[in-house]
């Protein structure tokens, strides 16, 4: 029997916090976020923004991020019956030579933390339209968008104000946390 593939995304998917966690530690204070928040976190520094991507190639993001609540059970448990491919973007905008260590970087967290996934199925990009699988799970709506797969949109700070007909237009369901998801992938 052949498993249905799913695209899975890794950063406000699998991972939480990391960037904030920089940035506060680059600023030395909390980041305050207003309710309107581009993708691009990082634009709230204004004019620190290229000091703070010099201290951020020196770091690790992953050093800095949490695992998002029940992730790993719930993944484990997909594991079981799809076939799991972590497809991620690896290129920051602001700073693509540092493309290389970010990869890197990924790809140690997740054998880490995640020793049940295949680290053949890792899928490191920046245009997931290309992938084509069964299952999009992603963040980022631009993301979902591609052939006729189930489209899963994760929950995130920038993507909480789209609306539920903005969704359904485009055929896309979202998924507030791991919990919820695992009712549509495991329970039928």
């Amino acid at each position: 029997m052949n498993k249905k593939t799913i695209m899975l995304d890794m950063d406000d998917v699998i991972t939480i916090n990391g960037l904030s966690r920089l940035m506060e530690k680059f600023l030395g204070e909390k980041v305050e976020e207003p309710d309107n928040v581009s993708y691009y976190r990082q634009d709230l520094l204004g004019d620190k923004k290229d000091a703070f991507f010099k201290f951020f190639i020196n770091q690790n993001l992953y050093d800095y991020v949490d695992i998002v609540d029940n992730c790993k059970e719930v993944l484990e448990e997909i594991c079981k019956y799809y076939d799991v491919y972590i497809t991620t973007d690896y290129i920051w905008r602001d700073v693509p030579d540092y493309a290389g260590d970010n990869a890197k970087n990924k790809y140690n967290f997740l054998n880490q933390h995640f020793p049940f996934l295949d680290p053949k199925k890792y899928i490191f990009t920046s245009s997931k339209q290309v992938i084509n699988c069964d299952i999009r799970i992603d963040d980022k709506i631009e993301n979902l968008v591609g052939n006729n797969a189930v489209k899963y949109l994760f929950t995130a700070y920038h993507n909480k104000n789209i609306s539920k007909q903005e969704l359904d237009k485009l055929g896309i369901i979202r998924i507030d946390n791991w919990l919820d998801l695992a009712k549509y992938l495991l329970e039928k």
